[in-house]
């Protein structure tokens, strides 16, 4: 179902629970509170992945709804009413110390830092895999 809104989504899921991992076990060495970070944490993974799949289904609109005249404002609003929501699940993390509010931080940047990974890890496992691509085979 992912693959259908954008080809690069389901990696970038899967490098967002990727770097979830990595912060989980890496993280777990350096905190009091590991239930609260973890549950931070994951929380934070959590609405990153929602936002790639927010994201990707707001460029399959924009991309749908070529120039209508409610086009960009449709757009502009749904972007707006994305960040709305994340501020508003981290006040609530935040209001009940459900969990950390700075390993949700942790979480959400994931997004972020998935995009750039992303490319790396792709052109990695297709050099592992043998598969490799036109440009890496002509250097």
């Amino acid at each position: 179902m992912l693959r259908r809104m954008n080809e690069a989504l389901p990696g970038l899921v899967a490098t967002i629970i990727g770097y979830g991992l990595v912060l989980q076990f890496a993280g777990m060495w350096f905190v009091d509170d590991k239930l609260s970070y973890s549950i931070g944490l994951w929380y934070g993974i959590a609405i990153a992945a929602g936002l790639a799949v927010n994201i990707a289904a707001v460029l399959w609109d924009a991309v749908s709804m070529g120039e209508s005249k409610n086009a960009n404002r449709r757009i502009i609003a749904k972007s707006v009413l994305r960040y709305v929501v994340v501020a508003v699940l981290l006040i609530i993390l935040g209001y009940f110390k459900f969990g950390n509010l700075f390993a949700a931080f942790l979480g959400i940047l994931g997004l972020k830092i998935s995009a750039y990974l992303s490319p790396v890890i792709g052109s990695l496992a297709g050099r592992l895999s043998g598969r490799g691509d036109a440009a890496s085979n002509e250097e």
